[in-house]
């Protein structure tokens, strides 16, 4: 139940943007992108720097997760470059492109892959979606569907209806979760999680970066480090 509710708010958030988008000039979608993208990646610094700092014993912050970070992202990045997930995100939005009626929207694919990559990394989807299979709780994900319907939103009204189509691979993400969670359970340790959420907030700044800097990164080829972060924890 969670990750249809998750999904319909994406899709009204979409839809929402789509209409409000019709009313902007390309000046305006250009600003409000950049301002997006300004917001997104305020949010990734703030959840990095969260799971970095911490207070010592004499009252002095202390940074840690160095390690953590390098050995996640340079073992990821390495899987993803050789997997290519970056271009089987792309190919994905051209195959969405094409189907979907929207073969004249040159910002398609890119809006869907960066829409996508925003809404599907973080602790919120995993942790929801285990929740919701074990408990049938789905409160994190409406919360997390409330929070991605206005992201959404913006983001159609300034990048293009791809964005919508987000709500795509947020589906199939959280719902093999949902389906798995008795499995995943044991491995979503507290410390696991706080390495998810680490690593998955410095993939949200990535994908900030890329909003106000085009394609600075390539965010999807970066994505198993979200699975080593979790491996890591129980080394």
């Amino acid at each position: 139940m969670g990750t249809i509710i998750n999904v319909a708010l994406i899709l009204a958030g979409g839809l929402v943007g789509t209409v409000g988008g019709r009313l902007f000039t390309p000046h305006v979608q250009e600003t409000l992108m950049k301002a997006t993208g300004l917001s997104v990646l305020f949010v990734g610094l703030s959840g990095a720097l969260a799971g970095m700092l911490s207070l010592g014993k004499d009252g002095a912050l202390v940074s840690g997760g160095s390690m953590l970070i390098v050995a996640s992202f340079a073992a990821g990045a390495l899987v993803g470059e050789l997997v290519d997930l970056d271009g089987k995100f792309e190919r994905l939005g051209i195959w969405l492109k094409e189907r979907t009626g929207n073969a004249g929207d040159p910002a398609f694919v890119n809006a869907f892959v960066t829409a996508s990559l925003t809404v599907c990394i973080g602790a919120m989807a995993i942790v929801g979606s285990i929740q919701d299979g074990l408990t049938g709780d789905w409160s994190t994900l409406a919360l997390k569907g409330a929070l991605d319907a206005l992201i959404v939103c913006v983001m159609t009204a300034s990048m293009g209806r791809g964005c919508i189509f987000s709500a795509l691979p947020v589906g199939v993400f959280q719902g093999s979760i949902t389906l798995l969670a008795r499995l995943i359970q044991p491995l979503m340790t507290a410390e696991a999680l706080a390495n998810l959420s680490l690593v998955g907030s410095i993939l949200i700044f990535c994908v900030g970066v890329n909003l106000i800097w085009e394609k600075t990164f390539k965010t999807a080829n970066m994505l198993p480090a979200v699975v080593f972060a979790v491996v890591l924890a129980f080394v």
